[in-house]
């Protein structure tokens, strides 16, 4: 499964983790409309290739492989997946 952006970016959006990502699935970059009003970045789960980079550059380490993801950011799993479905990234 993909990694996951949890709690901790939230209001926080360090580009750290778009900055290493080899597939470019992390977004919205700060280039991108609508980087202001997200209240975090997500990674899409379609185009993910599980390598980990980002998670070792989160500097509020809120990014984890989903099969580890805390309980208590379950629904970041769905919230993830769900910014790509209504975006037109990807």
């Amino acid at each position: 499964m993909a990694y996951v952006i949890a709690q901790p970016c939230i209001g926080v959006k360090d580009t750290a983790c778009v900055d290493i990502c080899p597939c470019d699935c992390i977004h919205p970059t700060k280039n991108e409309a609508g980087f202001a009003d997200s209240p975090m970045l997500h990674i899409d789960p379609d185009h993910c290739i599980n390598c980990g980079m980002c998670q070792e550059e989160c500097p509020v380490r809120a990014i984890f492989p989903e099969e580890d993801l805390p309980a208590e950011w379950a629904s970041f799993v769905e919230r993830n997946a769900a910014y790509y479905r209504k975006s037109p990234v990807g």
